[in-house]
């Protein structure tokens, strides 16, 4: 929490146990603060002591409209995108300017953009303004040509949520609670999936699971802890090679699933490779850290998969040289 990274995040950088850093809006006083703090974290991930000689991953959740954490670019929501006379230039638009924006301070991996595909006027994704459209072949096109824009821009893309909360009441916050998505498989895939193709043939980097359940797919896990929502439907069905990552590990939705460390080691076992610890403590990152080292080493985990997982990190990393 705050504007200063804290000591033990600084050492666990130097010493190659950090991936990455998510930055939230109390973390920003300005613009030349959090470059004052990117380039401490990069000077950290510089240590001769890192074996891992790698950008790190700098991320926030920059969507546009209400939801931004740094100050400018994209100042249009998505929804206000989607309804501009012009749509698909507004869109192109939208993701220069905010690769720019995030870019000028260090800043290299935005969670976003959103391609849920809202149903009702005024649901969970809706009232925020969060999605393109109700259409999903608008929701494709509009993601595609923001996700080219910005990581032409230098900044990572994220698509989420994975396969889709697009169908979520108001109240389905799976930041608060667990939520289950009843609709038909062929819903799901010809409406809630529908913008992902488009999404990987335009080249986006990550692709964020969704923490709802969605029977239709595995009738126990939510998506982000199911082999067969990021095994079966990403990668498989999909063909997505890019990094996955969670969802906030602390969500509400996994209240069932117990500790990080046991959370973390479920979203791996799921396919999962980046996972996120967004609570703003660092013992929390370092306890999902050490249950992955763990079932790494104890044979819990599929240990070619890891390394495969891995791997793709690395290779997303190495793309983020300036």
């Amino acid at each position: 929490r705050g504007h200063t990274p804290p000591a033990s995040l600084l050492w666990r950088i130097r010493h190659g146990q950090v991936a990455g850093v998510i930055f939230f809006s109390q973390n920003i006083a300005g613009r030349a603060q959090i470059k004052a703090v990117v380039s401490q974290l990069e000077r950290a991930n510089a240590s001769k002591l890192n074996p891992v000689r790698e950008p790190l991953l700098l991320m926030t959740d920059q969507e546009g409209g209400m939801v931004r954490r740094l100050p400018g670019a994209p100042l249009l929501s998505e929804k206000q995108i989607g309804e501009a006379a012009h749509p698909a230039a507004t869109a192109r638009a939208e993701g220069t300017a905010a690769g720019r924006n995030l870019r000028g301070t260090g800043i290299n991996v935005n969670l976003a953009p959103v391609l849920d595909v809202y149903r009702t006027p005024g649901n969970f994704i809706d009232q925020f303004g969060r999605s393109y459209s109700s259409h999903p072949r608008t929701v494709a096109a509009l993601g595609a040509d923001f996700i080219r824009a910005q990581q032409a821009a230098g900044v990572a893309a994220t698509a989420k949520h994975f396969p889709g909360l697009g169908a979520a009441a108001r109240s389905q916050n799976t930041d608060i609670r667990p939520v289950t998505l009843r609709q038909s498989l062929r819903s799901i895939l010809t409406i809630d999936e529908a913008p992902y193709p488009a999404a990987i043939a335009a080249g986006v980097r990550l692709i964020m699971v969704s923490w709802a359940v969605y029977p239709a797919l595995d009738r126990h896990r939510p998506a982000g802890l199911s082999p067969a929502v990021v095994g079966g439907e990403l990668r498989n069905r999909l063909g997505f090679r890019g990094v996955t990552i969670t969802d906030a590990l602390e969500a509400g939705a996994l209240r069932a699933y117990g500790s990080t460390a046991n959370r973390s080691v479920l979203a791996a076992s799921a396919g999962m490779d980046l996972i996120l610890c967004s609570e703003q403590q660092v013992a929390q990152g370092s306890a999902a850290r050490g249950a992955l080292e763990g079932a790494y080493l104890g044979g819990k985990l599929n240990q070619a998969a890891f390394k495969a997982a891995v791997q793709r990190i690395i290779a997303l990393r190495t793309g983020l040289r300036r």
